[in-house]
Order: C-alpha cells, then sequence, then structure tokens
C-alpha cells in the first residue's frame, strides 16, 4: 500500500510531466510557426485588423456588409470547439500550409479543455466567442441570452489568460445559429464587439461525406470568389476534408487573410 509520502511523490510526477508535455506541444507550436512562410505553402498573405466601429457586423448571409477583402481573398473560420478528438487535426492540417485562422470557441469545452485552447492561440490563431453552450439565444429570455453571451466570454477568457472577464481581449462574436435580436446585436455593438455572420460555408453540420462537402465548398467558392468561410472544428468529416480545401485554396491561387482586433478596419501587413 502506497503511503501518503510516496502518494505526494507520484502526484508531483504526474504534474511534471503534465506541465512538460504542455510546454512540449507550446514549443511545437512556436516552432512551426517561426517556419513559416515555407516555400510550396499556401500561407497568410495579409492580416486585416477590423473593429467595430467600421464593421459592426459583417457576412453577407446575414448582414448587409462584409469584410473588405479582394478577389479571392477568404478568412477562414471554426466554430462550436475546443473538441480534443478533432480540433488538433484541424489545427495540424492549417499548420502545414502556414495558414492562420479565427476560433469561435463555446465557453463551456473551453473550460473542459482549456489547455487545448491555449494551443489554439499559441498557433498564432484569433480565438473569437460563442456562448456558454451554443443555445439558441433568440428564443429565451433577454437575462438568459446576456448571460449566454457572458458566461462564454468569461469562460473563454479563464482559460486562455486565467482571468474571469466578460470583456473580451479578441472583441469578436458569432451568434450560434446566428439567431440574432435587436436587442443582443445592440449590446455587443455597445461593447465594441464585432459579430460575425459568414459569406458562405460547406454545411458541414449536415451528415455527408468529406469528398462531397469539399465538392460543396469548391462550388461555392468558385461563385463567391472570396469571403468569410465558415467551417465547424468539431466534425470529423471537416478536420478530414480540410488538407485537401487547403491545396484547393494553394492550387488556385486563392490568398489567407488573417483577422484580428484593431482601432480601425487596416491592412497590417498587405498582400505577400
Amino acid at each position: 500500500m502506497i503511503n501518503m509520502y510516496e502518494q505526494k511523490r507520484v502526484r508531483t510526477l504526474i504534474n511534471a510531466v503534465v506541465v512538460g508535455l504542455a510546454a512540449s506541444v507550446a514549443w511545437t507550436a512556436t516552432a512551426r510557426a517561426a517556419d513559416c512562410p515555407r516555400k510550396g505553402t499556401l500561407g497568410t498573405s495579409r492580416i486585416l485588423a477590423v473593429d467595430a466601429a467600421t464593421y459592426p457586423r459583417v457576412g453577407l448571409k446575414n448582414f448587409p456588409q462584409t469584410l473588405p477583402l479582394r478577389d479571392h481573398e477568404v478568412v477562414l473560420t471554426f466554430d462550436d470547439g475546443p473538441w480534443p478528438p478533432t480540433t488538433p487535426k484541424v489545427l495540424a492540417a492549417l499548420a502545414r500550409e502556414c495558414v492562420h485562422a479565427t476560433f469561435f470557441l463555446i465557453g463551456k469545452p473551453a473550460s473542459e479543455h482549456p489547455e487545448l485552447a491555449r494551443r489554439i492561440a499559441a498557433a498564432g490563431h484569433t480565438i473569437g466567442h460563442h456562448t456558454w453552450t451554443h443555445f439558441g439565444l433568440m428564443h429565451m429570455p433577454p437575462a438568459d441570452a446576456v448571460e449566454q453571451i457572458d458566461h462564454g466570454i468569461s469562460a473563454v477568457e479563464m482559460a486562455l489568460h486565467g482571468v474571469e472577464t466578460t470583456t473580451p481581449s479578441t472583441p469578436f462574436f458569432r451568434f450560434p445559429g446566428f439567431e440574432t435580436t435587436q436587442a443582443t446585436l445592440d449590446l455587443l455593438q455597445s461593447r465594441g464587439i464585432v459579430v460575425f455572420g459568414t459569406d458562405l460555408w460547406a454545411g458541414d453540420w449536415n451528415k455527408m461525406t468529406p469528398k462531397y462537402e469539399l465538392r460543396l465548398l469548391v462550388d461555392r467558392l468558385k461563385v463567391a470568389r472570396k469571403g468569410i468561410i465558415l467551417l465547424h472544428d468539431p466534425q470529423a468529416r471537416t478536420a478530414a476534408m480540410l488538407p485537401a480545401f487547403l491545396r484547393y485554396l494553394r492550387d488556385n491561387h486563392y490568398h489567407i487573410v488573417h483577422v484580428v482586433p484593431g482601432t480601425s478596419a487596416t491592412d497590417l501587413s498587405g498582400a505577400l
């Protein structure tokens, strides 16, 4: 039988291993990012800083305006993570192509998997917010809708920075199911939070094969020619499809735009 002293030693050893693994993951992500851009990869062409004063709501499927993207420019966005079985596969595909994206995290899984939320941030991706539990806000009492928003933000901030706050370090938000009310839209605008809709999607919440999802996404992009793209990193079909889609973007001369928060909508780097 293990005595209390030996139990303490075992716990200390386990903690050291966990810390070491976390450090290894962070180092690997940093090293991979330092290698970018690499020859033959898709890469991230420019950085676009976006603020709520200039672009309070973006995405033509939901709002009258979208981001100021040029022909053959896309912004990759992922909803509903972090999810350990699939989010690392999405991160690996993005890292192989030196691509940065925006992840709209749900508060509850972020609080359950904070190390994965930090891994997304350590890889250089932008992290936005997607409520606490992904319930639709349109049909719940207004106070409950505000609680869903605030709890989601504070959970993600705690996972990333160890601080519970309803003031997001990255003031980007996407409504679950795009279910908005005028009151919630006004609330986020008053807080300086950009609301993201989308310009196109593959509908990856529906049952389909990765091959069919790729075809849908490519066909829709051929029509739109640019835009904010919505995908879901917890979907196994999307994680499986993503490497082929990134190759399609690379081979067909598309450019990745990485959105970050800013005091005005500004191109920080210019096309590379």
